[in-house]
């Protein structure tokens, strides 16, 4: 089993798959050449984005985010004033200083190089990255996917025949589940909540203060994410120069608190959603629920249901535990990458897991949390990938928001429901991991259909 923890990563905006994956990509590129012995001799460095992470590479900060991740930067830890510092450097310089202190040649014109033409077949968002001596022979050659979320994998394990080997996590937990079948079953034959039975399996990876206290710590990132969006103002990055709206909503809501109580749900909900993904677009520092480009819809629900409704730290927990077991069923059963999915398996995973969430602290049975996470995808089903200009901008930003209502209406339906459903929640996983299969690559995270090519640039 995954870890909850696994899912919620923290690092920087647009999008985890075309940033987090590939600065944690370069990261390991570079251990893999200190482990074997080879830093020491390198002289050249070459990385290659193929598919989807040369498609929008540049509009999703795809470039940059490798270069940091050279530059011996993680997205945890990142300082971005540091790693803006860095960046000029060597845009200056076209020196790269390997770990143990090789210094090289580096030019990111000539060594960093978007290949539009190779659409790799294990998973469209490919890096090969290779090292030469200073006879420019070949010391390593090695491809890797960023296959959404932040998450990371080698050629080798993408070709791997076994599911563990694929994610490369071997956590021995009390309750394993493969399904959404198999963790109610858990549940029903234990007499545990979904949020406790998750926890369990936390417990048996790191004692449990330590799960609470990351637990905290990633609603807090989330929590702060928010308040930098609602309080900044002015014009987001990129060639669409698209106005910031979250503050502006935030304003005029502080302006009359007594405003209808339906409207002022709605406007709460697309502020907070809103300015996550802001801040998103902007590069700023976000978690990945599941993934940067849906990271406002969980945030958004944990603030208005858990902080603005004084709901304790203990709810919260519950929601993220809640929310988190759900989307490891994604992760596991489909894929949570929009560049293989759509952003049905972005938005919708993320409005599955928030919808889920809101039903646990709302006092809703195991059954009743799947079916809120069952109605959170289903209606987001076909749902495409498709971003004007290759930035995480538009649609993404106001499909948020939508994705934050939809996940509380949904957790509202599933409360009111008396019984099994029709569609159940291992149905509506593989039923959006075939459309995600049969959808063209050109509404697939790569700016080649939809909006992106309907709506004129100016």
């Amino acid at each position: 089993m995954l870890s909850v923890l696994d899912l919620f990563r923290v690092g920087i905006g647009p999008s985890s798959s075309h940033t987090v994956g590939p600065m944690r990509i370069a990261a390991r590129f570079l251990s893999h050449l200190v482990r074997h012995g080879h830093a020491a001799q390198t002289e050249r460095l070459q990385v290659e984005l193929q598919g989807s992470l040369a498609l929008t590479g540049e509009g999703h900060g795809t470039p940059r985010a490798t270069l940091l991740g050279l530059l011996g930067f993680l997205p945890e830890t990142i300082d971005l004033d540091a790693a803006e510092r860095a960046l000029a450097t060597l845009h200056v310089s076209h020196r790269l200083t390997l770990p143990g202190g090789q210094e090289i040649a580096f030019d990111p014109a000539r060594d960093l190089i978007l290949d539009f033409e190779n659409i790799p077949a294990l998973h469209p968002n490919g890096m090969r990255l290779t090292a030469f001596d200073g006879h420019d022979r070949l010391l390593s050659d090695k491809t890797y996917y960023s296959t959404g979320g932040g998450f990371i994998a080698s050629e080798r394990q993408l070709s791997a025949p076994v599911d563990d080997d694929r994610i490369g996590v071997r956590n021995d937990v009390p309750y394993p589940f493969g399904s959404g079948a198999e963790l109610l079953h858990l549940c029903g034959a234990h007499g545990l909540s979904i949020h406790a039975l998750m926890l369990a399996n936390e417990d048996a990876m790191r004692p449990r203060e330590e799960t609470e206290a990351r637990l905290d710590a990633i609603a807090g990132i989330m929590l702060d994410c928010i308040d930098r969006g609602l309080t900044t103002e002015g014009i987001l990055p990129g060639r669409l120069q698209v106005q910031r709206r979250a503050a502006n909503l935030w304003h005029k809501l502080q302006a009359a608190p007594l405003a209808n109580e339906r409207e002022s749900l709605f406007d709460r909900l697309n502020a907070y959603a809103m300015a996550v993904n802001e801040e998103n677009a902007a590069g700023g520092r976000v978690v990945t629920a599941p993934t940067n480009g849906a990271a406002g819809i969980v945030p958004a629900i944990i603030r208005y249901y858990c902080v603005d409704a004084e709901r304790s730290a203990k709810d919260m927990r519950t929601f993220l535990l809640t929310a988190g077991g759900i989307g490891l069923l994604y992760k596991q059963r489909a894929s949570i990458s929009g560049a293989e999915m759509g952003c049905q398996g972005e938005v919708g995973v993320a409005c599955s897991m928030a919808a889920a969430g809101l039903a646990a602290i709302w006092g809703g049975t195991p059954e009743q949390v799947s079916i809120a996470a069952e109605i959170g995808m289903e209606h987001n089903l076909g749902l495409t990938c498709d971003p004007v200009a290759g930035l995480v901008q538009v649609p993404c930003i106001e499909r948020n928001a939508i994705g934050a209502v939809k996940a509380a209406n949904a957790a509202r339906l599933a409360l009111h429901s008396t019984g099994p459903m029709r569609v159940s929640l291992d149905q509506v996983i593989e039923t959006m991991r075939q459309t995600g299969l049969d959808m063209s690559s050109k509404y697939k995270e790569t700016a080649q259909g939809g909006l992106a090519v309907n709506v004129v640039e100016c």
